[in-house]
């Protein structure tokens, strides 16, 4: 009988060592999910920021028909989903979101990337 009940305790133990594991797993594949959405989702919103400044007429504080001059806000450049970089041409930005979760390759971060112009937004996603 004792036999029998350590047989079951070792196995109870193991079962539980693998649903830890499998948990683990889950939450960090959620967490890098919701990390590169929360970029995405940001980078959607920086670029309607500059289209916006691109229509906007130079009077009124916008570009004129042109990107040059927009900058990313002060404040918008970092948040809790990542770090910001803009490259501005007179017809286009892109702008490269970096995320703080660890990406699919397990060892960059999350990494998306936004190319705007004056009637379009695409988003690629990197990592």
């Amino acid at each position: 009988m004792g036999q029998q009940q350590l047989l079951l305790i070792v196995l109870g133990v193991i079962v539980v060592g693998i649903a830890v594991v499998v948990g683990i797993n889950l939450f960090n594949a959620n967490a890098t999910a919701a990390n590169r959405d929360g970029v995405i989702s940001d980078l959607n919103n920086l670029s309607a920021m500059g289209q916006q400044y691109y229509k906007k007429p130079t009077s009124m504080g916008g570009g004129g028909n042109t990107f040059t001059g927009w900058s990313i806000p002060t404040g918008l450049d970092s948040t809790a989903n990542g770090t910001y970089a803009v490259t501005v041409t007179a017809s286009s930005l892109t702008i490269v979101g970096t995320g703080t979760e660890i990406g699919n390759d397990g060892s960059t971060e999350v990494e998306a990337t936004a190319t705007v112009t004056a009637n379009t937004i695409s988003v690629a996603v990197g990592n």
